[in-house]
């Protein structure tokens, strides 16, 4: 089961949401502030946070900030429409995704079970492989192959391939995806180096480089695996 932390100050927002996750056989614990977010952390165990933006005592940026310092759960947060620079902060400040307000709850709940699937796919970080749409990762030896045949990666492009892979569906901000891959194989890697793996990454994986499917630019957003389009 589902152990979700939802973080909302609007009550009838929240308890909708709530309804909503119950059915899907998911446990939901509401909190409408940051102080009482935080004890809800340090007692308890969650699978899952969904954030709001503004909240009471704080914003949902800080908040997320704590949670990722003693978790890798995903966080959506809950932002309102046409507000990019809230998505990008969002993102930049450790979330997975988001969902921009007014949402359906259907949508909700697809995003929802799309990070859980993330969850599902790192249970294979040792000795396992990882496979997403004609690419599969050997997760024990680094290699990597398409449509059957290997391909040869550097390090630090198996590290880039295998974050996007595991998170698929979702967009990793540059700093996210940089914070994932530092120092690789005793490589630094700043902004302008991670266009240059994207691209060496692209020409390998893509069947057309020009036109990639598999690694999506979301512009003044990040990347996102399509491993399933």
């Amino acid at each position: 089961m589902l152990r979700i932390l939802l973080v909302e100050d609007d009550e009838n927002l929240a308890n909708g949401i709530s309804y909503a996750l119950t059915q899907e056989g998911w446990a939901t614990t509401l909190a409408g502030s940051v102080s009482y977010a935080l004890e809800m952390l340090e007692s308890g165990d969650f699978d899952l946070a969904l954030l709001d933006v503004m909240l009471p005592d704080g914003n949902g940026f800080e908040l997320c900030k704590k949670i990722r310092e003693r978790s890798e759960m995903p966080i959506i947060f809950l932002t309102a429409r046409d507000e990019e620079v809230n998505i990008v902060m969002g993102l930049e400040s450790g979330a997975d995704d988001y969902v921009t307000k007014p949402f359906r709850l259907r949508e909700l709940i697809s995003r929802i079970k799309a990070n859980a699937r993330r969850i599902q796919k790192r249970s294979v970080e040792e000795g396992g492989s990882l496979k997403s749409g004609p690419l599969e990762l050997n997760t024990s030896k680094l290699r990597a192959y398409r449509s059957g045949k290997e391909i040869i990666l550097t390090p630090t492009e198996f590290k880039i391939l295998r974050t996007l892979m595991e998170n698929e569906g979702i967009v990793l901000g540059r700093d996210r995806l940089l914070q994932k891959v530092w120092d690789v194989d005793g490589e630094f890697i700043d902004d302008n180096t991670l266009s240059v793996h994207i691209r060496k990454l692209r020409e390998k994986v893509e069947e057309d480089p020009s036109k990639p499917k598999l690694i999506e630019t979301l512009r003044g957003l990040g990347y996102r695996w399509n491993g399933e389009k």
